[in-house]
């Protein structure tokens, strides 16, 4: 592992596709040192295998109590010395413990345009909604669920056919896009949370950068 790199902690639930992205376009902007999971058989842990990272497992079942496993995942991260934690699907919501093992320095990507459409089932409610455009929200994670300031925001305009399998699909094609991108500015120093939102190269943004699915 490269230790001039700023160091990334990776935690995930599911089947990893924006960790496999995160690792794909990490280049010399920083070096993902360990992923971690909710679930011992969650899929990204293999990627993770494949890309020979260290991987650890927080479960429920070995942590029943909410308290003792958050204090325990918050262990696993600081055990890393991480920079900045990624969340990529990850399901579960950060207690304080985790929040303080990198303050200020937690991502999560969320496919939705917040603040509209926070938690969980977005595809579904947006086709419902009969919104006309969707896409995901790189954000820094606080206490509240997903109401961090943003970073990036992917957008898409939502077609007549639109299914909720086509339209995540082409959410999911953003994502890889921006959140490597993102990571990758705040590695570099150029983003930062302060006094709450976010600051891009010493200016303050009053909202997030956009990404429209077009854009090359």
């Amino acid at each position: 592992m490269n230790a001039a790199l700023p160091r990334v902690v990776v935690l995930g639930s599911g089947a990893g596709s924006n960790f496999e992205a995160l690792a794909e376009q990490a280049g010399g902007h920083y070096e993902i040192v360990a992923v971690g999971s909710d679930k011992a058989d969650a899929p990204i842990l293999d990627r993770a295998r494949r890309h020979a990272i260290p991987v650890f497992s927080i479960t429920p079942f070995d942590y029943p109590e909410h308290t003792a496993r958050d204090a325990a995942l918050a262990r696993a991260i600081a055990g890393a010395r991480p920079d900045w934690v990624a969340l990529a699907g990850y399901m579960r919501l950060l207690g304080a413990e985790t929040l303080a093992a990198a303050p200020g320095r937690i991502l999560n990507v969320h496919p939705a345009l917040l603040p509209a459409f926070p938690g969980l089932d977005t595809y579904r409610r947006v086709l419902a909604a009969g919104a006309r455009e969707h896409g995901s929200t790189v954000h820094f994670v606080t206490a509240e669920l997903d109401s961090g300031p943003p970073i990036l925001q992917a957008r898409l305009g939502i077609a007549a056919n639109e299914t909720v399998e086509s339209l995540e699909a082409r959410v999911k094609t953003m994502e890889h896009r921006i959140y490597p991108q993102a990571l990758a500015w705040c590695a570099a120093g150029r983003v930062a949370m302060r006094d709450g939102v976010t600051w891009l190269d010493g200016k303050r943004l009053t909202k997030p950068i956009i990404v429209e699915e077009t854009d090359e």
